[in-house]
């Protein structure tokens, strides 16, 4: 073991210097030996990392750069990404640019990121052993092999040396494997066009993503406690073997001194309850428990190593080798047992376009990879159940010829889930200025692979911002009564009458229903014209009689404006075909006659009594010519005997400019004896001679450019 000294407060402490779990080159691992000690010698548990120190020395705020912007200068946009490499299993994907400058641009004119991260099914087997066993069929010198994967060699990580299955023979069958193929078994770094690129634990190029010391991909070290201490045994021959350490399955980083004569035993339970037992004596790596370990013995020392994460639970006891009494030191992260897990992300939510990914988190027992109730993690204050993430997804553009983003579809994928909104009650006011409320339910639901949907808590549907519950509504005027200005008497002596109109009008202007009958202005009022009469007054009022102009006017159907408001009707319209039925309308209008003026003034409808005349009615002006199709090889294609025919006026315009477009031939109803379009209905139906299209624009596009990434 390797020692060194350190002053530190004018005093000089020994460290036992362990290798660092998760330092880069410049950190430095220290570990004091100050172990917890119970009154009978067992060890005790220790959740503070006080004597645990890291030290990182980081000289990146020094590094000078050039900045990014000056790195762009003659490039041109970067183009799409290339597919990716593999399937599974994570691949390697690359994009290219050119440079304007004539080849004198700084940096690279390729880029690379990984895809397919997915891990591939376990029977597909190692990627590297795929490339080997391809050359089984190729005879090497004449002979075949069985070709396997040969061990790692750090000098050419990313050559393809296979090894001949049952011989010594070694052999690089290529001298770079494929992309996306890992550099080595245990790390994440993947060979691209033959280099060893670094992979963070995220599966990103380059991320420098770490595992913490609980084995979490850039955790925070919530999910295991640090364990550390000592025990001392007091072994005799009549107590021969003691168990001093019981270490749990998925503990890490397991580190193990003894020092004394006496032996360490290990004894493995996995979860099925089945035991396995060992006696460490010589140094040697060991396989106990689905683990792999080293150990190492010396005169009086005996030193015990394993990253783990143990595949079973370690039982680890002292054999009696001696009088002198075996002191045991010990430090590992022992996991907790109920932990939240992150579950996977949803299915994305549309197949192209862009859209998005949200995943959730679920307590769960990590012994026996069962999901709990939330309960049993909220024990654990350190173990803080982790928020949902989203994530983008499906980002590139639908093809033109989709026009809109298809859903994956619910028979095959768990949907996210969406926020429910019922709807909106009624308003508590009808109008007002200040306006009114109106209320709905919104929930977060979730449907089940049988199309349930159910309620589910609401930090599931952040991935959307939760609809509004409440709103301010009808915070317009309330209609009101609007009088007109009163007519002229309708008397030129005397007594006679006056009248206005009154319109219920919104806040549009509109004139619409809703105010009160009871606050409606009057219509009609008497009036007095101060000059006296001379001749005998007639037996009917003046206002009584019909305006001189509607006497000598014959109306279709002898409506005429009286004093009482009335539905007046227009004239019928034209019939609207020439033969055949057709459709005559007309405009009916609520009138009132002014008797003094002469004059008809526009109501609104209620002020009517009475039901409204049709506004519409039918009409036919006999039966149409039929028309017979005549095929002749001169122009016009179509003629008949008859007054119309189907003919061609031309094609639609091409429906591409390049590569090959379309046009269709346009047919139309013709008078023959005018030569004019008419309406289609005029020539005969079963006549109309068949959709004829060409070829347009056959002549091929002109090259693509690129602006931005993207295709023009």
């Amino acid at each position: 073991m390797k020692m060194e000294s350190f002053t530190f407060c004018r005093t000089v402490l020994i460290f036992f210097m362990f290798p660092c779990v998760q330092c880069s080159e410049s950190q430095t691992a220290v570990f004091l030996p100050e172990f917890a000690l119970s009154p009978q010698g067992s060890f005790m548990e220790d959740a503070t990392e006080d004597h645990f120190l890291t030290y990182r020395y980081d000289d990146q705020a020094s590094r000078m750069t050039r900045s990014d912007e000056d790195r762009e200068i003659g490039w041109d946009a970067w183009g799409t990404w290339s597919d990716c490499s593999r399937t599974c299993g994570g691949g390697a994907s690359y994009s290219l640019r050119r440079c304007l400058n004539g080849g004198s641009c700084e940096g690279k004119n390729i880029r690379y990121r990984t895809c397919s991260n997915t891990d591939c099914p376990a029977e597909s087997g190692d990627f590297r052993a795929q490339q080997c066993s391809a050359h089984n069929d190729i005879k090497y010198q004449g002979v075949t092999y069985e070709w396997v994967p040969a061990p790692y060699d750090p000098t050419t990580p990313c050559a393809l040396r296979c090894q001949a299955k049952g011989r010594g023979l070694t052999v690089e069958l290529a001298p770079k494997v494929l992309d996306g193929t890992r550099c080595r078994a245990d790390a994440f770094d993947m060979c691209i066009s033959g280099v060893c690129q670094e992979v963070g634990c995220d599966r990103q190029l380059a991320s420098g993503a770490r595992e913490d010391n609980c084995g979490v991909c850039g955790g925070d070290g919530s999910t295991c406690r640090l364990v550390r201490g000592q025990a001392l045994p007091h072994l005799t021959p009549e107590q021969s073997l003691k168990t001093v350490l019981e270490v749990p399955m998925g503990s890490r980083f397991l580190r193990l001194n003894a020092k004394g004569p006496d032996m360490i035993v290990i004894e493995a339970v996995s979860l099925q309850g089945r035991k396995e037992e060992a006696g460490l004596q010589s140094t040697g790596s060991y396989v106990i428990g689905n683990t792999s370990l080293d150990f190492q013995r010396g005169n009086d020392r005996q030193t015990l190593r394993t990253h783990g994460p143990l595949g079973a639970d370690y039982i680890i006891k002292i054999k009696y080798g001696g009088s002198k009494d075996t002191v045991v030191q010990f430090l590992f992260y022992k996991p907790i047992r109920y932990q939240w897990r992150e579950t996977d992300f949803f299915p994305c939510s549309v197949t192209c376009g862009g859209g998005y990914q949200l995943n959730s988190a679920e307590c769960t027992d990590i012994r026996s990879n069962q999901t709990l109730p939330e309960h049993h993690c909220n024990s654990y204050p350190e173990n803080t159940k982790p928020t949902p993430k989203l994530k983008e997804c499906n980002m590139d553009p639908c093809p033109e010829s989709d026009g809109f983003k298809s859903v994956m579809p619910h028979d095959r994928f768990q949907p996210l889930p969406r926020w429910e909104q019922g709807p909106w009650t009624q308003c508590s006011v009808s109008c007002g200025e200040n306006g009114g409320w109106q209320d709905r339910s919104v929930l977060c639901v979730e449907e089940d692979a049988h199309g349930q949907f159910s309620q589910v808590d609401e930090w599931k549907c952040t991935h959307s911002p939760r609809p509004v519950a409440r709103q301010i509504c009808n915070t317009f005027a309330c209609p009101q009564w609007v009088a007109m200005e009163w007519s002229q008497c309708t008397v030129t002596c005397g007594r006679g009458l006056r009248y206005r109109v009154v319109l219920c009008i919104d806040h549009r202007g509109q004139h619409v229903g809703g105010c009160q009958p009871s606050l409606k202005p009057h219509v009609k009022e008497d009036c007095l014209v101060p000059v006296a009469c001379h001749k005998p007054r007639e037996s009917l009022p003046v206002e009584a009689k019909l305006p001189w102009s509607k006497q000598a006017q014959e109306l279709e159907e002898h409506y005429t404006a009286t004093e009482n408001p009335t539905f007046i009707p227009g004239p019928w319209s034209p019939c609207s075909t020439t033969c055949g039925p057709g459709r005559q309308t007309r405009e009916v209008k609520c009138q009132v006659l002014l008797t003094f003026t002469k004059t008809e003034v526009d109501l609104p409808e209620e002020e009517c009594s009475g039901d409204r005349p049709q506004l519409e009615r039918p009409c036919n002006h006999g039966p149409c010519a039929r028309a017979t199709a005549v095929r002749d090889h001169g122009a016009p294609l179509f003629q008949a005997d008859d007054l119309h025919s189907w003919d061609f006026r031309g094609f639609t315009a091409c429906s591409a400019t390049c590569a090959a477009g379309k046009q269709t031939a346009v047919v139309r109803c013709v008078n023959r004896k005018q030569g004019e379009e008419v309406d289609d209905a005029l020539c005969d139906p079963s006549s109309r001679p068949s959709v004829m299209i060409r070829i347009c624009n056959p002549e091929p596009c002109p090259p693509r450019c690129y602006e931005g990434g993207n295709h023009l």
